[in-house]
């Protein structure tokens, strides 16, 4: 019919957790950034949770399509 919404949110939450998790990754040595999250770097868990979560949208968007057309 048109375009799946799980190709755009798979797509939006995938950048979102790369540049999220580059960023955890750069700044996992700034202990004073994470005290608050009693030392938890919660941007690295949080892009590591998007980008999977993208990863199965974009999973189930190429599926959905790749069955539509055989």
């Amino acid at each position: 019919m048109g375009i799946d919404i799980k190709f755009p949110i798979g797509l939006m939450f995938s950048i979102l957790g790369l540049f999220l998790t580059v960023y955890g990754l750069f700044t996992s040595s700034d202990a004073m950034l994470y005290s608050r999250s009693l030392g938890i770097n919660v941007n690295l868990w949080s892009g590591i949770g998007m980008l999977l979560f993208g990863g199965i949208m974009l999973f189930l968007a190429w599926k959905s399509k790749k069955s539509k057309h055989t």
